[in-house]
Order: structure tokens, then sequence, then C-alpha cells
């Protein structure tokens, strides 16, 4: 018994030593300033000019406007939603995952969109028409919910997308972007607006 409590307490401290080691990695949402060569210029959306560093073969997703009407069962989705209404979320935005992105962040959380916020990625059970709005009931491992999607409801697909699309004014943003030391970030991927269509998340 001893053995064992000073072996749980030995993996405990590597397990706490490793999360203190973990890059610590925030949100980057703004507008593009420029881009040369792997170094993008952010102006983000508090008015700070942010630096991130690209990795050589970052990943460049396109954020195009999609409509409700492309909100279909079996599609996987994600939605920002803020609060209730009729024991449904409701959504801020809904964003369609192309077919090999199907499970990407599955599950329900919260989020920072805004305050209150919640982030459900999961597949489309069910849509059902009320009036001009949609109700989806989306499923996700462990869970279920349903989610009003109004005409006030922002709804984009992710696009093919490469550097050309990394222009000055283009909307952005950077799920996982690592601090360093100097103020800079570091990027894998990142998510850029098409024809003027700014990630609404």
């Amino acid at each position: 018994m001893k053995n064992l409590t000073f072996t749980s307490f030995l993996l405990a401290i590597v397990a706490s030593a490793a999360l203190a080691q973990a890059p610590a990695t925030q949100r980057i949402r703004g507008t593009v300033e420029s881009l040369q060569g792997n170094t993008l210029k952010v102006k983000a959306r508090g008015g700070e000019n942010l630096t991130v560093h690209l990795a050589d073969n970052a990943m460049i997703v396109g954020i195009a406007k999609a409509s409700i009407a492309d909100l279909q069962t079996g599609k996987y989705v994600g939605s920002t939603t803020v609060g209730e209404r009729d024991g449904a979320l409701v959504a801020l935005e809904v964003h369609i995952f192309p077919e090999n992105m199907r499970g990407t962040g599955e599950g329900h959380r919260d989020f920072d969109a805004r305050p209150n916020s919640k982030m459900t990625n999961a597949a489309v059970a069910d849509i059902k028409s009320v009036g001009a709005d949609r109700v989806m009931t989306v499923n996700y491992k462990g869970g279920e919910k349903k989610i009003l999607v109004t005409s006030d409801t922002v709804v984009v697909s992710y696009q093919p997308a490469d550097r050309s699309h990394v222009k000055p004014g283009a909307g952005l943003y950077i799920n996982a972007a690592e601090k360093k030391p100097d103020g800079t970030f570091s990027a894998s991927r990142i998510n850029v607006g098409l024809d003027g269509q700014a990630p609404p998340f």
C-alpha cells in the first residue's frame, strides 16, 4: 500500500510538471494587417497590434458566408450560443464543418465569444422549421442540445483557402496561438474570412 501511495504521489508530481511546462495558448480575433513570409501582423479586436509567427506548413482555413438553408440533418456543426428561449439554446453563430473535420472539438463547453456564451460541436440529428427560424437537435458523445437558429444568427462554412487569402483587412480567428516569452505568438492553423465575411466566433 505504501509503494502504491508513493507511486501515485510521483505520478501526480510528473503530471503537475507536465502541465506547468505546457505552452500557454489563447484565442486571437481581429483583422490581418500584413503577411510577410511567415510573419503575420494582426490588429486584435481589442486594438492591440500582435505578431504571429506561422509554421511553415500552417493550415489556412477559409470562412465563407452560408445560409440557414445550408443547415441539414447529418451535418457536423459548431454553434456559439447565449441564453435560452423555449428550451433551446439561442445561436449567435453556426459554422458548418466539412466532412473531413467531423468530430473536431466535439462536445458542449463554456466559450469566450461573449459573457455566458457556450460552444457546442455536434452532429445535426434533426432540424425543424418554426416560422422563419429553425430548431436543431444536435447530438454529441454524452449529450444532446436543442439550438434555435434565428434570422440574426450568422451561418458560415469552412472552405479551402491558402496564404493568398490572408490579406490586409481580412477577418481573422486563431483558436490556439502559443504565446512566446517575447510577447509574440506562434500558430499552426488560422481561420480567415473570405469575400468580406468575418469569422463570427
